[in-house]
């Protein structure tokens, strides 16, 4: 592959003459490997004034992709692809000429490998009928004061008793809260 600049490079002249000069003619001669990119990149052949090298048929491991062919291959978008290579869900490809293409062989193992599959997230097998984990306030001594306190307090708004004995015993009113409402469970309503 050899892109415009260094085309303007092997005829000697820069590539901004090459570009108003020589390019419109070349563009129209000469198909663009990767059409519709915006880096327009040729074969070898077409330079030497050889017929390009027929391509193999079929679908081989160690073709290059680029971001819309891969994209196509995994039914996502292209911007997809690239931010699977940045974030490291695919591999980060090779560039050549500011093209970023990636192995056939790279997004079929994509495809078949996605990642979260298999084992992973969620609540281990044979666990379901377990009883579940006490209460982190089961046993706590506070809970008899907070018992004793619903006693001696009825018709006191709870969020008031609970500053009270937040106040009285240390701790936050929002543990107090939590452990008037585990003594209600505790009792029953």
């Amino acid at each position: 592959m050899i892109n415009e600049s260094d085309i303007a490079k092997q005829a000697g002249v820069p590539v901004a003459t090459w570009r108003r000069r020589d390019a419109p003619a070349f563009r129209q001669r000469v198909p663009a490997l990767l059409p519709g990119s915006r880096i327009l990149v040729y074969g070898q052949a077409h330079l030497a004034g050889r017929p390009a090298p027929a391509l193999p048929t079929g679908e081989h491991p160690d073709d290059l992709l680029n971001a819309e062919e891969a994209a196509a291959l995994l039914g996502v978008a292209a911007s997809t692809v690239r931010a699977y290579a940045t974030q490291g869900y695919l591999p980060a490809g090779t560039t050549i000429y500011s093209l970023r293409l990636w192995t056939r062989r790279d997004i079929q193992d994509r495809l078949q490998n996605p990642p979260g599959q298999g084992n992973g997230g969620g609540r281990p097998t044979g666990r379901g009928n377990n009883p579940r984990k006490a209460h982190p306030y089961d046993g706590d001594p506070r809970l008899d004061t907070a018992t004793a306190a619903l006693e001696t307090a009825e018709g006191v708004p709870r969020t008031r008793l609970a500053a009270a004995l937040a106040a009285q015993h240390g701790g936050s009113t929002r543990t107090w809260e939590r452990l008037l409402a585990q003594n209600d469970r505790a009792t029953g309503p």
